[in-house]
């Protein structure tokens, strides 16, 4: 299969190398020549423009910092969109805005060729190492005919959805943990102050309940399923525990912004009634405010937890 690859950094050129070691000859384009040195040593074709990739390949790809990038290579009139040929797949591995591949899914469309929004994550060494997910939105027959190509640099390629449900997942993601680091920086910071030397603060913690269980998997047995009784942790005991952490740092003088929104999202929980329900029940006070309801099949979630255990 001849392959276009646009967009060489850190991300790109690990990814364009291992579908080269896969024996896929690649077209390459960047804005600079020299980025793709190593791939043109490896046999790999130049092409001036993202036109001139997509006249010349029938899967593209596009690997770029974000949506001011990925615009101009799409739609500009040395684009992607110039040159693309009928039946051609697009997949952006940049982590975009849902307008933007949503947009460039339908101008490709009137053309005859499929876009896809496939966000990878897994950071320069997954991408080296060929460890990355790969969340694809869009036509599910044609994600399914190029899964052995995407498979050729990452481990974990899942088609997510339409559409545009791709970039949804990734910025979840990493929406997620940009907070769960902020606050994991006002707890250490509080244990520290406390007279806790770090590395004996971290080695204690990640034996705990948390530190034991994948981030994500601890919505499956409440929030998810909609189900906070009977609890397994009540929100009094829950409330109390909070209450302590965040009095600990205002006596040590720590800011501590996160935990104290966590106890005002407890607190008025607790003033709806909720205090012997599971202490995940805040969570559905964000459910209110963003007028959406979550209450998946039980068994359907458990489903995707015994396929994991399976792998």
């Amino acid at each position: 299969m001849k392959v276009g690859f646009i967009g060489l950094g850190t991300m790109g050129a690990f990814m364009a190398a291992n579908i080269q070691k896969a024996g896929h000859a690649l077209v390459i384009h960047d804005i600079r020549r020299e980025a793709g040195a190593n791939r043109l040593a490896a046999g790999a074709v130049w092409a001036d423009s993202p036109k001139a990739v997509a006249e010349q390949c029938e899967v593209i790809f596009t690997s770029l910092p974000g949506p001011k990038e990925v615009e101009p290579v799409v739609f500009g009139p040395e684009g992607i969109l110039a040159g693309v040929q009928k039946g051609a797949a697009y997949f952006d591995l940049s982590t975009n805005s849902q307008a933007l591949v949503r947009r460039f899914a339908e101008a490709l469309a009137e053309k005859g060729a499929f876009g896809f929004d496939a966000p990878v994550s897994g950071g320069p060494k997954g991408a080296e190492s060929g460890k990355l997910a790969i969340w694809v939105g869009g036509d599910k027959a044609v994600f399914d005919k190029h899964k052995p190509l995407l498979d050729s640099f990452g481990d974990q390629a899942a088609h997510i959805g339409p559409t545009g449900t791709a970039t949804v997942a990734k910025l979840v993601h990493n929406m997620a943990g940009y907070a769960i680091q902020t606050a994991m920086a006002e707890v250490f910071s509080m244990g520290v102050k406390a007279g806790m030397d770090p590395l004996d603060l971290w080695k204690a913690i990640r034996q705990g309940s948390l530190g034991r269980r994948r981030t994500f998997d601890r919505v499956t047995d409440q929030f998810l399923i909609d189900k906070y009784d009977p609890p397994a942790f009540s929100l009094k005991l829950a409330h109390k525990d909070v209450t302590l952490a965040v009095q600990m740092g205002r006596d040590l003088g720590v800011p501590m912004r996160f935990c104290n929104l966590t106890l005002e999202e407890m607190n008025e929980a607790m003033n709806r009634g909720w205090e012997a329900l599971d202490s995940r029940v805040p969570m559905k006070l964000q459910l209110e405010r963003a007028g959406v309801s979550i209450a998946c099949d039980p068994a359907a979630v458990q489903a995707v937890l015994d396929a994991d255990k399976a792998k």
